[in-house]
């Protein structure tokens, strides 16, 4: 099964409406192209916010359902594709999560996730605005498949892909913002970079499945000030199950594509590696502790 799968690679601007009604165009494109899956970037319809700690932020976040997110419950249904959005989600006064909510082709909610390890460094003060998720690594199921969804800091973590892919996840896909803070040099740059795809691929090979990760692109300036602020890297990339690239997206530039992935390809190729099975999971219980002196 060769699913058609669409990626939005963007630049955001601080106008969330207008960022809303760019991606709403593309998602209206990308069907018409043929997708059946569209994946967009972490936190969407906003600048990301997270470079300063403001209170003032907090009023971003919206409950589910919301008035954004029925925008995007309302494409889905009008074009019969699957969405995967990223939403600021308020669970209540004072208690918010970074979601990444799925949207089924009828425009129902299939499922969400909620970003489970949440980053703490400078021009990233994510640990100030989002509560860690609870909803544990569940696969959502949808009519395209099961989706494994993390989110950005997340795709860090072999144990989060791990756990999805021993709940039957089909593919694995991470909404991302992340790129480079100014001070860094340029072969710090660039190993950053490698090591963030080198990681996500890592994961595809692993647990034989493929991996979708979009991320956004463009400057962000730092409101404080005490930073340069965010070029994000976008360089968004889908990789089949034995880690080969099957897409990769520009560094600098927007970017949308729909891009087959062959879900059922995954079978094989696990017959050939069955890591599955050769797993040792009567010696892998210290993996529950932080550390082990």
């Amino acid at each position: 099964m060769k699913l058609k799968t669409g990626i939005i690679q963007q630049h955001n601007t601080a106008d969330s409406v207008e960022n809303r009604r760019r991606i709403i165009e593309k998602i209206r494109k990308l069907a018409a192209d043929g997708a059946k899956l569209i994946v967009n970037q972490e936190l969407h319809d906003t600048l990301y916010f997270c470079q300063t700690e403001n209170v003032d932020y907090c009023g971003h976040a919206a409950p589910i359902p919301s008035e954004a997110l029925e925008a995007y419950c309302a494409v889905a249904r009008e074009c019969g594709v699957v969405i995967v959005t990223s939403v600021y989600e308020r669970r209540a006064p004072g208690l918010y999560h970074n979601t990444a909510v799925v949207i089924e082709k009828d425009g129902s909610i299939a499922g969400k996730y909620r970003k489970m390890h949440i980053p703490d460094d400078p021009a990233y003060y994510e640990k100030f605005y989002f509560t860690p998720g609870d909803l544990g690594f569940k696969p959502i199921d949808t009519s395209v498949g099961r989706l494994g969804v993390l989110v950005c800091w997340d795709q860090w973590y072999p144990e989060a892909a791990r756990l999805m892919a021993l709940a039957g996840a089909q593919l694995l896909i991470y909404p991302t913002a992340i790129g480079w803070e100014s001070s860094d040099t340029d072969d710090e740059k660039s190993r950053q970079r490698e090591a963030w795809i080198t990681v996500q691929r890592g994961h595809a090979i692993a647990n034989g499945l493929p991996v979708v990760s979009v991320n956004r692109v463009g400057y962000e300036k730092d409101p404080s000030e005490h930073t340069g602020g965010i070029q994000f890297w976008g360089s968004s990339f889908v990789c089949g199950p034995q880690g080969e690239f099957i897409f990769r997206a520009s560094d600098s530039e927007e970017e949308c594509a729909v891009i087959d992935v062959d879900l059922a390809r995954s079978e094989q190729v696990r017959r050939w590696w069955p890591f599955l099975r050769d797993r040792r999971i009567d010696a892998y219980s210290d993996l529950t502790k932080r550390f082990i002196d």
